[in-house]
């Protein structure tokens, strides 16, 4: 009896959370080492499934890099990256458009399904257009080429509104066209950020490797739980947000600044963090707000 009773006290937690964000939009990404873990993106699919059917309108946003590497090496075609980008020549762009949209898109739509979500995958080429990514080398002062790799210009927000409209959870891959009509491959956050900034969502919601934003990236129990714009512009000028990181926390900076009005930071190898973040008065990750 008395494990059922804390099993109502969590669903009485969760109540004016969902009343609170029931309607509004929330843009979830996720890729990285959980697409390896069939029961780690199950956990992450299950999640968004639970927020369509309390009146939330989920709108998902994956990766699928470690697929891709493995169909490359499979091609016998090299994996390149150039500072922590992949380079995507003309026979690596064909596989990634091959893997994101023919294998792995279609098969998260299919999970979904599964647990009763109603899904429609979105091929990103067709909502985002994007220019060619360029940066100078700090060190020798070079322009850096990627390849077909694609900046966020537009996103054309009508289909994924059609889709939560009809109570669809729309399911967007990372690509983009050039106005030269050619395909671009795109870093996932990114994707999630314009998307996110063009919908004018409630939330952003970044699941990944790490647990949110560290005070110590050696040190997981250094979490930082909250943090404000100005303390992260601080803290990116000081260097004491950098790596991987600094592009994520910039993103979210931008996000708010355009109208996002909460970023999520949280960790998608811990079951359900999603839910857990959302839906709980202590959450599991980082919060950005303005």
């Amino acid at each position: 009896m008395q494990q059922m009773i804390e099993k109502a006290a969590v669903l009485v937690e969760a109540l004016p959370y969902i009343q609170k964000f029931r309607g509004d939009t929330i843009v979830v990404k996720f890729g990285g080492s959980i697409m390896e873990s069939e029961i780690g993106y199950r956990n992450i699919l299950k999640d968004v499934a639970f927020m369509e059917c309390v009146g939330l309108r989920p709108v998902l946003v994956h990766g699928g890099g470690k697929s891709v590497s493995k169909k490359m090496r499979e091609a016998h075609i090299q994996p390149t990256f150039l500072h922590g980008l992949r380079v995507t020549d003309g026979e690596s762009i064909k596989v990634v458009e091959s893997v994101l949209n023919g294998e792995v898109n279609p098969h998260l739509v299919e999970i979904l399904a599964n647990y009763g979500g109603k899904a429609r995958g979105i091929h990103g080429e067709d909502i985002i257009k994007v220019k060619k990514h360029t940066g100078i080398d700090p060190d020798t002062g070079m322009e850096l080429d990627w390849g077909f790799v694609g900046k966020v210009i537009d996103v054309d927000v009508e289909p994924i509104v059609a889709f939560l409209n009809a109570d669809i959870i729309p399911v967007i891959t990372p690509l983009g066209r050039g106005e030269d009509g050619q395909l671009y491959n795109v870093n996932a956050d990114d994707v999630a950020n314009a998307v996110a900034q063009a919908l004018q969502a409630r939330k952003l919601v970044f699941l990944s490797d790490v647990p949110g934003l560290l005070k110590d990236p050696d040190d997981k129990t250094s979490l930082i739980t909250s943090l404000a714009t100005g303390e992260a512009e601080d803290l990116i000028a000081r260097g004491i947000i950098a790596g991987g990181m600094l592009p994520k926390i910039q993103g979210a900076v931008d996000a708010l600044k355009a109208g996002v009005n909460k970023v999520h930071l949280i960790d998608s190898a811990l079951p359900h963090s999603l839910l857990l973040e959302l839906f709980t008065d202590r959450g599991v990750g980082t919060e950005i707000v303005h």
